[in-house]
């Protein structure tokens, strides 16, 4: 079964290898998508694959990288889009 997420991550996440700490897990999960800074300094990252998949994403993204603290994860449903790999985008 498929799932799709957006999540907008708050806390220390900016500045300590957060995004790339989500593509190399997004890569070997298999999931598709992206992950982003955003101007308020929160991280947004959509995430799109297997059920499973998404959810270990969703608790990695709870934890955090090893040098960033977590404050908050906010998370929304989302329909499947069309992603065919994981991206880091910059603003």
């Amino acid at each position: 079964m498929k799932k799709a997420v957006k999540l907008f991550i708050s806390g220390n996440v900016q500045g300590v290898f957060f995004r790339s700490y989500i593509k190399e897990n997004a890569d070997k999960f298999k999931v598709k998508g992206y992950v982003r800074n955003l101007e308020d300094g929160r991280v947004e990252a959509v995430l799109e694959g297997d059920a499973a998949s998404v959810d270990k994403m969703i608790e990695l993204c709870k934890k955090g990288a090893p040098h960033s603290i977590v404050r908050n994860v906010e998370i929304e449903e989302r329909s499947i889009g069309d992603s065919k790999d994981f991206k880091i985008l910059h603003i």
